[in-house]
């Protein structure tokens, strides 16, 4: 049924609202998990590791409530690095082969990324590798690049660019890995929100949602936990 159009304005004042909620609740976090990868405390053969990644200009931090979330469950594990602003794509993907491989031989691997953390983690899967990787998961992902990337003076603003080839390549690439997308309807960081889920992959849209309340959406909390407990035995 269509909405009546006097409640348009107040949907879209919901939205922002719900997005300017989301901004202060990252300012709040951005301070933890800063000078540290986070790491499980103890693993056993067979558990699940969700690695998480932050988006531009944020912390790991901002992960922790979908991360305590997810270690609810006792097979499942998370782990977290906050990296900088500057490099690239596949400098930051080097950053989280580090992690990686810290982490036991013996356990599965999900690979979570928010933003641009979600493109750094299909990089790695898709082009690096790591045979303990079972899917990768994308929250606002730009896999169809970002036109405001080009006025960024950093190396990450050019790997995001509508026109890279960094992004084309992960979009035409045969999937080695299952992924899904997760698209917030209302994103106002990226144009057609849609367009930017990874083609072959499985896709949730969460309507009435922003690119960074993604983060905090319930919605879409219950589609990460659902999705890495399926691979869970």
């Amino acid at each position: 049924m269509a909405l009546p159009l006097l409640d348009l304005p107040r949907l879209d004042l919901v939205v922002t609202t719900r997005e300017l909620a989301a901004y202060a609740r990252q300012a709040w976090l951005l301070r933890h998990d800063v000078n540290e990868p986070v790491l499980p405390a103890r693993t056993r053969p067979g558990d699940h590791v969700v690695v998480c990644l932050h988006g531009l200009f944020a912390t790991a931090g901002v992960l922790r409530p979908l991360r305590q979330r997810l270690e609810r469950h006792r097979s499942i594990h998370t782990a977290s690095l906050t990296y900088p602003v500057g490099p690239g794509v596949p400098a930051l993907a080097r950053r989280l082969g580090e992690l990686l491989h810290i982490l036991p031989s013996d356990v599965h691997l999900h690979l979570l990324g928010h933003s641009v953390g979600g493109v750094v983690a299909r990089y790695y899967a898709q082009l690096i590798g790591d045979r303990r990787i079972v899917q990768t998961l994308s929250m606002a992902a730009p896999f169809s690049g970002v036109p405001i990337a080009s006025r960024l003076p950093v190396q990450v603003a050019r790997d995001l660019h509508p026109r890279s080839m960094l992004l084309r390549e992960l979009r035409l690439a045969s999937p080695r890995v299952p992924h899904h997308s997760l698209i917030a309807d209302s994103d106002r960081v990226l144009d057609a929100p849609l367009s930017h889920a990874l083609p072959g992959a499985d896709v949730t849209v969460i309507p009435r949602c922003g690119h960074n309340m993604l983060l905090y959406d319930d919605r879409a909390a219950a589609i990460v936990e659902r999705t890495v407990l399926a691979k869970v035995a």
